[in-house]
């Protein structure tokens, strides 16, 4: 094990030489990978405010282990927790509703049956530009007559219903 600690640069007490900071990028590389996929299809894919929080959680705590701020083992062992914590909250939320509007919140509806619900725009600091956008976005449409109700979706994207 003292040629992988010799290799990576960690207990020499000075700072990582340019190689051994390429090394521990390489490797750091692969673990982020493979914690990625562990972390579930949902991490990048839906960018809740929720599933963004392991993504800059991860980011920052394994590019410790690539300069050599921290232990490099206990780094990725820090960041498996972070994974582990988000695996674990994901199943919570599928089995409880509660826990899963407290992390991941709920959609709000901005606009219903022809009237746009001020209070719920100024909430998620939503412009009537903002929705118009949306619903050209989402719903292909140019104007709010011709949807049912639109939404503020717990990612942050304006969902539409048409008419």
């Amino acid at each position: 094990m003292i040629w992988f600690y010799q290799l990576i640069g960690e207990g020499e007490g000075n700072a990582p030489n340019p190689y051994q900071m390429a090394i521990r990028a390489f490797i750091i590389f692969i673990i982020a990978l493979v914690f990625i996929r562990l972390s579930g299809r949902r991490t990048f894919g839906m960018f809740s405010p929720f599933d963004n929080v392991i993504s800059v959680l991860l980011g920052a705590v394994l590019s410790r282990a690539v300069i050599g701020a921290s232990p490099f083992f206990s780094t990725i062992i820090a960041a498996l927790v972070i994974v582990f914590l988000h695996r674990l909250f994901a199943w919570m939320a599928l089995y409880n509703d509660v826990f899963g509007s407290l992390i991941k919140g709920n959609a709000k509806v901005i606009y219903k049956d022809g009237k746009i619900i001020r209070n719920n725009m100024k909430r998620f600091d939503i412009t009537d530009k903002d929705l118009i956008e949306g619903i050209r976005l989402q719903g292909n449409v140019e104007s709010l007559d011709e949807i049912n109700s639109a939404y503020i979706e717990r990612d942050g994207r304006i969902s539409v219903t048409k008419k």
